[in-house]
Formats: C-alpha cells, sequence, structure tokens
C-alpha cells in the first residue's frame, strides 16, 4: 500500500491547481456573461425600430446568456468540489503531523452506563473518535458511533474485509467524503424520514388529470383570444378561475411548501451520493450487499432522489409571486408539482430511510477505510477460535507519537486473569486502555497497533473512571459498587474481557484490599478473563490460591536520584514504588 503522506501531498498539490484552474473560467465565463448582457442591450436599442430584428437578438441574448448560466453553474460545483478536496488531504496532513486535538471530539457520546465508553478515552479531548472520524454527516457520525460502541463480536471477517477494500480506494473515498461535506442540512436524515412517513396525502385523484386538461383549455382559450374569437376579458376570467381552484388547496400547499423548502437541498446531494455508491466496483459481500439496498428498484435510487429534487424546485418556483399568479391562473403548477410529491412519497417513504441508511453507512466506512489507510504499519487481527483470547507482539496505543512508542507483547488466555502492579506513571492505565483499544478496534475491524495479532472474539466491559453525582445524590463509593455490580450481573448474559483500575479507592486501605480481592475471586470463579491494574500488593497473593490469576508488573528505577520508566510489561509482582520518592523531589515533603 502507498505511503498515505505521499498520497496526500500530491493530491493536494493537483486539486490546488485544478482549484486556481477552475477559478480562472469561472472569472472567465463571468466577463462573458456580463458581455452577452450588455451587447444585448444595446443590439437591441440600436435594432428596436425593427421590432422582429429586436426580438430575434433578445433572443439570441437569453439563449445565449442562460448557456453561459449554466455552464457557469456547473464549474462553480466543480470548484467547490475541488476545495473540499483541497481542505481533506490539508486535513490529513495535519493530522498525521499530530495536530488534530481542534477537531470535534465527540465527548457528547460519551456515556458512562455504557460497558466502556467513559473509560477508554474513546470520547473526548485527545480521543480515539477525535483522531480517526472523518465522516461528513451527522448521520455518518453516529453510525460511527454505534460501530465502536457495539461490542459486536460477529461478522468480524466481514468488516474486516470491506473496510480493506474501502482502504483500497483512496481516490473514491475522498471524492465521496468531498461531496458529502458539501450537503447542509436543516434537517437531519431521521426528521425527514418522520416527515415522510407520517405525511397524509391530501389532493384527489382527480388532480392527476386535472392540470393537464386545464393548461390544453388555457392555451385554446388564448388561442381564440389572439385571433378575435373571443375577448381578452375570457383571458382574465379564466386566470381568477384557475387561482380560484388553486386557492382550494393553498393553506395545505403551503404547508407541503415550508416542509420541502428545508429539504430540497438534502435530497439533491444525497442523490449524488447514492450514484457515486451505485457506480463503484465492489468486491467485499458487506459492501455489495449495501450497495444492493439502493439497487432493488426498477430505477436507480439516485434517479429517483434526483426526480424527487426537481419536483421540490418546481414547487419551490412558487416563491416568485409573477410566476406563482400566472403559473397558478393557467396551468394549476401548484397542484400538479404538490400531487407528484405526493405520489412520490406514497411510493418511496419507506425506502427512503433505507436509503439514508446506506449513505451514512458508507460514510462510518470510508473512516475506517481512511485510518486503515494511513496506519501501513498497523496489522489487521487474524480471528481465532483457541484458548488464545489475545495473543498480540509488539501491541501499542494508536494515539501515542510512533517515535515515543513503548511496545509490549501480550498473551492472555481463556478464563486467565492478570493482576498488573507498578508505580505511579509506570505505565498501568496506559497499558489497560491500549488492551481495551484493541480489544474495540479489532471488534470493529480496524487494525490494530501490533506487529502481529491472534483474537478471538470477546466483548468489553471496563471499570476505570468513576464519579460521584451531586446530581443522583450519589457517593464515589457508592458509585464504584454500582459499576462493580453492573459488571457482574452483565456476565451472567454473555462473555466479556473485564478491565479494572485501581477498584474500591473510595474506602480504607484494608477494607479496600478485602473487597478487591474478593472480587477478583469472583469473578475468577465465573471463568472470567481480564486485567486488573492495582497499587495493592496484597492481591497479588492470589496466583499462589489460583491457576488462573497472573502477576504482572511495570517497573521503575531510581538511578543517580533519577526516575526511569522503560514501560515495558514483565512478569511478577512490582517491588519499586515511587511515591514517597516523588513527593521528596518535587519538594512538597
Amino acid at each position: 500500500m502507498e505511503n498515505p503522506n505521499t498520497f496526500y501531498k500530491q493530491a493536494l498539490e493537483q486539486h490546488q491547481k485544478d482549484v486556481k484552474l477552475l477559478f480562472q473560467k469561472l472569472t472567465t465565463l463571468s466577463v462573458a456573461r456580463l458581455l452577452v448582457f450588455v451587447s444585448t442591450f444595446v443590439a437591441v436599442y440600436f435594432t428596436f425600430s425593427n421590432l422582429q430584428i429586436a426580438v430575434l437578438i433578445l433572443i439570441a441574448g437569453i439563449v445565449g446568456f442562460a448557456v453561459l448560466l449554466s455552464k457557469y453553474t456547473d464549474l462553480k460545483a466543480q470548484h467547490h468540489l475541488k476545495k473540499a478536496l483541497v481542505a481533506i488531504n490539508e486535513e490529513e496532513l495535519k493530522i498525521a503531523s499530530g495536530d488534530f486535538h481542534d477537531r470535534e471530539d465527540g465527548l457528547q457520546f460519551q456515556n458512562p452506563n455504557h460497558a466502556f465508553s467513559l473509560d477508554i478515552d474513546l470520547f473526548g479531548k485527545g480521543s480515539f473518535f477525535q483522531f480517526i472520524n472523518r465522516t461528513a454527516t451527522e448521520e455518518g457520525a453516529k453510525a460511527l458511533v454505534a460501530e465502536l460502541t457495539a461490542n459486536n463480536i460477529t461478522s468480524i471477517a466481514s468488516r474486516q474485509e470491506a473496510i480493506k477494500e474501502l482502504a483500497e480506494k483512496p481516490t473514491w473515498r475522498q471524492h465521496f467524503s468531498a461531496v458529502a461535506s458539501l450537503i447542509k442540512t436543516e434537517t437531519p436524515a431521521l426528521q425527514i424520514v418522520d416527515w415522510l412517513k407520517n405525511h397524509s396525502s391530501f389532493l384527489p385523484k382527480i388532480i392527476r388529470v386535472l392540470p393537464l386538461v386545464f393548461t390544453v383549455c388555457s392555451i385554446m382559450i388564448l388561442l381564440l383570444a389572439i385571433f378575435n374569437v373571443i375577448s381578452f376579458l375570457y383571458v382574465g376570467f379564466w386566470l381568477l378561475l384557475g387561482l380560484g381552484i388553486s386557492g382550494v388547496y393553498l393553506k395545505k400547499i403551503n404547508m407541503l411548501s415550508a416542509n420541502t423548502d428545508i429539504v430540497k437541498d438534502t435530497f439533491k446531494q444525497y442523490a449524488s451520493l447514492l450514484e457515486q455508491i451505485e457506480s463503484a466496483n465492489f468486491s467485499s459481500a458487506l459492501l455489495k450487499e449495501k450497495q444492493a439496498y439502493i439497487q432493488q428498484e426498477s430505477k436507480k435510487a439516485s434517479f429517483i432522489f434526483q426526480q424527487f429534487s426537481k419536483n421540490l424546485d418546481a414547487l419551490d418556483n412558487r416563491n416568485n409571486f409573477l410566476y406563482a399568479i400566472f403559473a397558478n391562473g393557467y396551468f394549476l403548477s401548484d397542484l400538479r408539482n404538490a400531487y407528484q410529491i405526493e405520489q412520490w412519497i406514497a411510493q418511496y417513504k419507506t425506502t427512503v430511510a433505507h436509503w439514508f441508511e446506506v449513505v451514512s453507512f458508507f460514510d462510518t466506512y470510508n473512516t475506517l477505510g481512511n485510518y486503515v489507510f494511513n496506519h501501513p504499519d498497523y496489522v489487521i487481527p487474524e480471528i481465532v477460535n483457541t484458548n488464545e483470547v489475545i495473543h498480540a507482539k509488539d501491541l501499542g496505543h494508536p494515539l501515542l507519537d510512533a517515535s515515543k512508542r513503548i511496545t509490549s507483547d501480550l498473551l492472555i488466555g481463556d478464563q486467565q486473569f492478570f493482576i498488573v502492579t507498578g508505580a505511579n506513571m509506570a505505565g498501568k492505565s496506559t497499558f489497560l486502555r491500549t488492551v481495551s483499544l484493541h480489544i474495540v478496534m479489532a471488534n470493529v475491524g480496524l487494525p490494530v497497533c501490533a506487529s502481529s495479532s491472534k483474537y478471538n472474539p470477546i466483548k468489553l466491559i471496563t471499570s476505570m473512571r468513576t464519579s460521584d453525582s451531586l446530581t443522583d445524590d450519589s457517593s464515589y463509593f457508592f458509585s464504584e459498587l454500582t459499576r462493580l455490580k453492573f459488571i457482574v450481573d452483565t456476565l451472567k448474559d454473555d462473555r466479556y474481557f473485564i478491565i479494572l483500575d485501581e477498584i474500591l479507592k473510595g474506602t480504607n486501605s484494608t477494607d479496600k484490599a478485602i473487597g478487591s480481592r474478593k472480587f477478583v475471586e469472583k469473578l475468577v470463579s465465573k471463568n472470567a478473563i481480564g486485567i486488573i491494574a492495582t497499587h495493592d500488593l496484597s492481591l497479588c497473593k492470589i496466583e499462589k490460591e489460583l491457576e488462573e490469576v497472573k502477576n504482572y508488573y511495570f517497573d521503575a528505577e531510581i538511578i543517580n536520584d533519577e526516575l526511569f520508566f522503560d514501560y515495558k510489561l514483565k512478569q511478577g509482582i512490582c517491588q519499586n514504588m515511587n511515591a514517597s520518592f516523588l513527593l521528596k523531589k518535587m519538594e512538597i515533603i
């Protein structure tokens, strides 16, 4: 796989050139439009005495102006797209340099009642979500959160295959993301879906043919008036009749127009995304399955969205007062457009939700594929069905600077429980989050920060950060107990990998030692798998009593009155603690 930074630099350079060239073309077209307008006005002025020539010049000028305007509009859309692609590649290079802490951090998705989302820096400042997220739509971001927090251990190989395939399509992914980034929605997709499902049709079936019949009659009356068969007064009376018929449904059409006005741009942009998905060639089963969702109708989903978008635009023309008067008076345009919109809603209101979900899926998997592309040195875990739950070599935390990252090997088997001791700042908590992220990333289908990994899929549950709550009137200790009970109750339903960091901090040391020991014994009796980090060395005695328990530690050494850490996981019990040394070193005592 090619070097990601090289790709981003080359793509950035090319897109910047394209932006500059398109800007020059837009400027040329703007000048040309102005010249056509001025020259047409001048020519009509000097030929006004010869009305036929003046009219021909006016028509030619209008056509020429319209053609230039159409080209300008198309080029402007390309210009916006290229600028979005420039921004994407600039952002990737910026993140690759370690500068990503100003991005959306997803703190709102942090849930203290979730199995692990509060504990492992999944959301918040400097979080994994902040680092990985490239979704361009609100629904895509929520779908990404759902993937990261799902604890889904089924079909991992299928997700790995899909993500890997998208990783190999960086140009396609960037184009999709650029188009998606241009979507400026006033209304979330779920709200649009609810509106479509709950919309009640108000126009009778006769509206299907009435506007056509009325239009034919309007043309006939106008021709009869032109040839003096009838008075032009009848043309005016017919206009009033048309306005009267339209006025019967004016209030309901106004309500429909208010709803459609805020969603028309959404359908227009989503049509572009659906078209890109439809036209892609996928080989992985999951991507082909999602692609098939938008190919079940006789017409392409993108075409159906485009059709609806055009209907919405047609109804939006009623906001032009003169157009509304004559179009409704002679052609019943509001009734015709509103009827077409209602027929579309009736046919597709239950299908639209699936199409929105497909777009959200690809927005999410673009992010996952992008992560794989950005980390060619990471390894996709080999899914195994053995007694080894995690067997990883050179396992490290993916958010740490690669030049400073210290890795460790990890082998933990089924029904094993590790007790990890170590000095302050020696790396225990980082190690726990590293293992947690390995499980989360492996379950999603992502590569992990390791040189190799064999993984027997398992769900994750943690207790690493607990806080008291004034709102719930609960103490810190009670919150800890509630969390531990949540873990025990959850173990009744499924197999989990448990990660604990210094539990029962809210009580005295003797009580804590006794309680921690009994809790670990309880977990082991339930054949639980996991790791607990602690400063309490007395907990390590369990290894002698229970075969499933193993002791590991992170070391710290004081050399020449300086503290040194190697951040390497070792088997055994830590003997060097550093709290007193640090207190003296910092002249606190």
